[in-house]
């Protein structure tokens, strides 16, 4: 029992190294991004770094990314106080361009999310599956329990059979020696 819950904890430990290096990178990626000039979104972090997307959208590293977009967004004012038609139209394309993109990533997750929910509806219920193993759990016990009955009752057995054998072999010699001294007194 020692050596399982040693083993789970080195596991548990490997898994939480494993979680801050890919945090960090996550965070190395998103600095990287921010200094390019590039537009920083979830999965271009997620991208860079070579993280789930999943890891990039949880607490720890969301707020970053958040706090890197909100620093990206230029107050439309000021961009309206500069624009001219050409840099108008640079944006325009530039922006039709990021709706192509995101509408391609909400597609993306959206046929993911489908996915994800057919599994689910497929796949047998969590709490169905907790029974099942309670269940497997309590037949295991009354199993081994019951492979430990047996047991004892086989050393009982073997002894008792040992003892008979004993009482066999020394009923035997007796008649041995009373044949013979039946056989020398004639």
């Amino acid at each position: 029992m020692a050596a399982s819950s040693g083993r789970t904890a080195a596991l548990a430990a490997a898994r939480a190294d494993d979680s801050k290096d890919k945090r960090q990178r996550a965070l190395d990626a998103l600095a990287e991004l921010e200094a390019a000039g590039e537009a920083v979104t979830f999965p271009a972090v997620a991208r860079a770094a070579g993280v789930s997307t999943w890891l990039v959208y949880a607490r720890g590293v969301r707020e970053h990314v958040e706090a890197t977009r909100r620093r990206q967004t230029v107050p439309l004012a000021a961009r309206q106080a500069n624009a001219t038609p050409a840099g108008l139209q640079v944006d325009l394309v530039l922006a039709r361009e990021e709706i192509k993109r995101l509408r391609a990533e909400q597609n993306k997750l959206q046929q993911r999310l489908r996915l994800q929910l057919g599994a689910e509806i497929d796949g047998p219920q969590r709490a169905e599956l907790i029974a099942r193993v309670a269940d497997l759990e309590a037949v295991n016990r009354r199993l081994v329990a019951e492979r430990d009955a047996r047991s004892s009752e086989d050393r009982v057995v073997q002894r008792r059979v040992r003892e008979l054998e004993d009482e066999l072999a020394a009923a035997r010699e007796g008649l041995r020696r009373m044949i013979r001294s039946e056989n020398s007194g004639h």
